[in-house]
């Protein structure tokens, strides 16, 4: 990709560090989101820039000062003649109150040079104003917040406009968000084009878009969003983003319009009369794109992972990935975005497992969850009518009805049953976005027969190509989709040497990027490997393997059995790769295998004995290689049994899962009760297993790519935490800092033996429990992992590569691609939300709940380990440390951190029973009283604010534990959290963090590529 990339913080102290080593000649701000935009607006005024003699280009710095900072933006809105909401910037609660009286409640309280509405929030009286204010001041980069008049129920409209450095522009796109304003673009459904807008207010917009661009003097491309009245053409500017976000990601993918191509060229000095457009090849870049089909963005959200997270959707962004479907009619692209989720619903009608009564679901319209479009289909399921739909939900008719047609075609469905299904009521079906698995459902048979049904029939989706110009021009592209509102296919479908790959997928927690990673390196590898045609199948539009140029074709499609399977019988190819697309790919493997598909790799049958976790414990037994002990879960009364004969806590375990989906540790029998309900129902298919869970274990894993006989080890990886973490919410260090070097010998031997008797060809993960010296095995995962990046980064080695060798039957080289003394250290941190997340606990548990990550690599341990934390967001403190440890145990075994705290002049606070035990250890501590005592002061709530780091240790380390939990100590997480306070609850991790800080007190972080 670049000539040179350097794993650092984005941040202006390291990469002034950067520009001082290899004194470039421009700096681009507009393409690392928030976070590098905010790092090059501090730049410029810090006088970095000036002081190197580097030039911004694209966007001037004036610009996004103009765009970012609320106040300024105002003023450029009225310069330009474009309306803007009423409303004045705040810089204290006093301010804020004063500006709220003044507009008349509900306000909306937005957040300078923040992202997704981070810190923001609608307020509907004083109580939540202060609330939101405190936070929002605290998470601006200049401590201002806009107070504004509420406007939920206006539509929201957002375009993409492209300018150059001669004033040229165009308008990419224009989308509309079915939510309209109440919900954040983030979590809204976005359909482009726009489906209420007429002509009219089209181009009033379009107008007033390009206005605002040239007034903001954008190099590049924006994105511009609008509020626009239901019942006039009055329309106010919300924001401008000039930068690519994730709408100009959705933009791009939706017209096939490479925009941060187009928008780098434009940097760099060219005009958009002079470029082509890339997916043409005979247009100029300045043709407005045109649509002759229909896209849904539809957000996935991952709510059920966070213990008393509140469910409700608003202004702040809570959704962690999103996925993107193309069809000809919106009711067909609807249906395919819901399947795209995996949410285990196949569209509109779904089997409801959730029971609302009429009052219930009527509030639930009201106060929208991530449930609102299923709520609207259970509201006209009741009855309801769509005026009253509509009004309740705050979504135009046009989009309600469009349910309702779908949900009634259903219906006719149900009653005409199998044998009454014709063939024209069929394919109206098919246009209307149904599946096989759908109709089956309503008329009571299996996927498989609607399947043979249809095919009988001559019912057969056509591929369709997105060309840009709505095939008003000729013009070559590979980017398709597939619909049953066409007559015939795009292109013709040739013999050759053909590999299809499948992608991961919707980004959620335990799936991100770390997954199109390896998709990408895999379609790279099996070029260089002689393949003529590599196909990549994936429906995110965040993605680079979504991206016209990666793939010789790409279809943005479903990742269902129904829909890789008519791609499969098109295309004929050699064979389909599933290990390198994370969990959904994976699980589509015995299901494709059993419909003839070759899998290219590891055989169906080895990945379902490492993914059942009944015979892969199983294996384990044979192979005589330890594991916690464990049972395959049949009746509570066996659970209960095993429960008695090893004692709590144990953990339950679903099959075929990702990032710990529904996996629990139980302490109580109520407890296992309530817990292997859910897990049945998350993994219906596959068994439930319970084992033992281990306390006071370290974790290691291993990654790793073996060709059926010889296995390359890339790393051995070391997490900081105890198990009972997440391995996605561990801190990973390569090499292992802590272990013995005869148990990562045996940890490697017993690696070899697993992916040797699971026959595994490709990539693998093994993770493990150590105890006292002795190994045990917690799992296997027979794809590319999400360390896998990480190790190949940090080894230098790209496994994929290697695993591309392996699944096309070449021999791979035995051995190690670390050591003990390789020079140098990789550490990888997670990246939490919570602050989004109102009322989530920063307590993490065996269910995955980070969002992101970063890795940094330094010549030792604490010089990786610092990089990393401030690249994840973690605020260094200076001065004031907060401590609260339950439990004598855990106490002492924080005191010698706490001891070196001291010594480094922090002044420290603590609850009473922590400063008590300080203070019997010769350490002064200033005692802060209970949040529940507001009488006795010093308070914990007044002193929150100037705290710097939070040390809460629960007595008890993993998440489902409640009732040994005060309520008071949530409470300090939770403000600290949304206060930007770095909280950490885990003990491993506090070391790790206070070692770091004492480290940095005597040595500089290194800069390392």
């Amino acid at each position: 990709m670049s000539d040179k990339v350097y794993f650092l913080p984005v941040t202006p102290e390291y990469v002034e560090r950067v520009i001082e080593e290899e004194r470039p000649d421009a700096i681009l701000l507009g393409f690392g989101g928030q976070t590098a935009l905010n790092c090059g607006v501090q730049l410029y005024k810090l006088g970095i820039l000036d002081k190197y003699g580097v030039k911004v280009i694209g966007t001037p710095i004036e610009g996004i000062e103009l765009t970012e900072d609320r106040l300024l933006f105002k003023k450029a809105m009225n310069r330009a003649q474009v309306p803007v909401l009423e409303s004045e910037a705040a810089y204290s609660i006093e301010e804020a109150r004063k500006i709220a009286r003044d507009l008349g409640y509900p306000v909306i309280i937005r957040v300078a040079y923040t992202l997704g509405g981070k810190g923001g929030g609608v307020a509907k009286n004083e109580l939540e104003l202060d609330e939101i204010v405190e936070r929002g001041l605290t998470l601006s980069m200049i401590h201002q917040v806009l107070i504004e008049k509420y406007i939920g129920e206006w539509r929201q409209i957002e375009y993409e406009v492209m300018r150059d450095y001669y004033d040229n522009c165009i308008t990419v796109c224009n989308m509309e968000n079915i939510f309209k304003m109440r919900i954040h673009t983030g979590d809204n459904l976005v359909v482009a084009p726009s489906q209420t807008l007429n002509n009219r207010e089209y181009h009033i917009l379009r107008s007033a878009a390009i206005r605002a661009t040239r007034e903001v003097k954008v190099v590049g491309e924006c994105n511009i969003q609008f509020a626009l009245s239901n019942e006039s053409e009055d329309y106010y500017a919300i924001e401008i983003n000039a930068r690519m976000s994730r709408s100009s990601a959705l933009a791009s993918k939706a017209t096939g319009y490479p925009l941060a191509y187009m928008a780098a060229k434009l940097a760099l000095g060219y005009s958009l009369t002079e470029l082509l457009n890339k997916v043409t090849k005979i247009t100029t870049a300045c043709f407005e794109p045109s649509l002759d089909y229909v896209v849904v963005k539809f957000p996935r959200w991952d709510l059920s992972k966070f213990e008393r997270v509140s469910k409700n959707i608003g202004t702040q962004m809570k959704s962690v990935g999103e996925v993107m479907a193309i069809g000809r009619k919106f009711e067909e692209a609807l249906q395919k975005a819901i399947r795209m989720l995996d949410i285990g619903k196949d569209g509109l009608i779904f089997l409801d497992d959730k029971e609302y009564s009429l009052e219930e679901i009527e509030a639930r319209l009201v106060h929208p969850t991530d449930e609102l479009i299923f709520d609207v289909v259970r509201a006209l399921r009741k009855g309801l009518s769509i005026e009253r739909v509509s009004k309740l939900a705050v979504i135009d008719k046009f989009f309600v009805a469009k349910i309702k047609k779908v949900l009634d075609l259903g219906d006719k469905i149900k009653s005409l049953g199998y044998n009454g299904l014709n063939s024209e009521i069929l394919l109206e079906a098919k246009k209307l976005g149904f599946s096989d698995k759908q109709i089956a459902y309503l008329c009571k048979v299996k996927e498989e027969d609607i399947r043979r049904l249809r095919k009988s029939r001559g019912i057969e989706p056509k591929v369709k190509v997105i060309d840009t110009l709505a095939a008003e021009w000729p013009s070559k592209t590979n980017y398709l989709y597939l619909t049953y509102n066409a007559t015939h296919d795009d292109l013709e479908f040739k013999e050759s040497k053909k590999v299809i790959v499948l992608g991961a997928g919707t980004y959620r927690i335990g799936s991100s990027v770390e997954f199109d990673w390896s998709t990408v390196n895999m379609v790279w590898a099996l070029k260089e490997e002689g393949i003529d045609e590599v196909i990549v199948i994936n429906c995110n539009p965040e993605t680079v393997s979504t991206d016209y140029d990666i793939s010789d074709k790409l279809y943005f499609e479903e990742l269902t059995l129904e829909r890789v399977l008519d791609i499969y019988e098109r295309e004929r190819p050699l064979g389909i790769v599933t290990c390198v697309g994370g969990q959904i790919a994976n699980n589509l493997t015995p299901k494709l295998a059993h419909y003839g598909v070759k899998i290219l790799g590891t055989d169906s049958k080895n990945v379902d004995r490492a993914e059942d976790r009944s015979k892969f414990s199983k294996l384990l037994d044979e192979l005589n290689i330890s594991q916690p002990p464990w049972s395959k879960f049949t009746s509570l009364e066996e659970a209960y049994g095993f429960a008695k004969k090893f004692g709590y806590p144990i953990l339950v375990r679903p099959s075929y899962v990702l990032s710990g989906s529904a996996m629990r540790v139980v302490w109580t029998f109520e407890q296992l009760k309530k817990y292997l309900t859910k897990a049945a129902k998350v993994s219906p298919e596959y068994p439930v297993v319970i084992s033992k869970f281990l306390q006071n274990c370290m974790e290691v894993e291993i990654d790793g790519v073996c060709d059926g006989k010889n296995v390359f080890i890339g790393a051995l990886i070391e997490h900081v935490e105890e198990a009972g973490v997440h391995s996605g919410d561990a801190i990973m260090s390569i090499p292992p800092q802590n272990l013995a070097k005869d148990v990562a010998e045996e940890v490697m031997e017993y690696s070899r033996k697993i992916a040797r008797a699971l026959e595994v060809k490709g990539p693998f993960n093994i993770q493990y429990l150590v105890k006292d010296g002795k190994v045990l095995v917690i799992e296997c995962n027979l794809r590319a992992s999400r360390s896998l990046p990480f190790v190949s980064k940090t080894i230098g080695i790209n496994l994929i590569k290697m695993a591309c060798e392996a699944i096309l039957g070449k021999e791979i080289k035995e051995g190690v691609g670390w050591s003990y003394n390789m020079g140098r250290v990789g550490v990888k941190v997670p990246q939490f939300s919570f602050v989004q997340l109102t009322g989530a606990d920063p307590v993490l548990g065996v269910e995955m709940q980070s969002t992101g990550e970063v890795a940094c690599f330094g010549e030792n341990f604490f010089d990786a380990l610092c990089k990393a934390m401030v690249a994840a967001g973690f605020s260094v403190p200076k001065r004031n440390v907060f401590i609260s440890v339950g439990g004598l145990e855990l106490k002492e075994k924080i005191l010698p951190l706490i001891k070196a705290l001291k010594e480094a002049r922090f002044t420290l606070y603590a609850t009473e029973h922590t400063a008590q035990y300080l203070r019997e250890h010769g350490i002064e501590s200033i005692v802060l009283n209970k949040i529940s005592e507001r009488d006795r002061k010093p308070n914990i709530a007044d002193f929150l604010p100037n705290l710097e780091l939070i040390i809460n240790i629960p007595s008890t380390q993993t998440l489902e534990k409640y009732a040994d939990m005060l309520e008071d100590e949530y409470v300090i997480r939770r403000k600290a959290t949304e206060l930007g306070i770095p909280v950490f609850t885990n003990l491993n991790t506090a070391k790790a963090f206070i070692e770091g800080i004492l480290w940095m007190k005597k040595y500089k972080p290194t800069i390392t590529t």
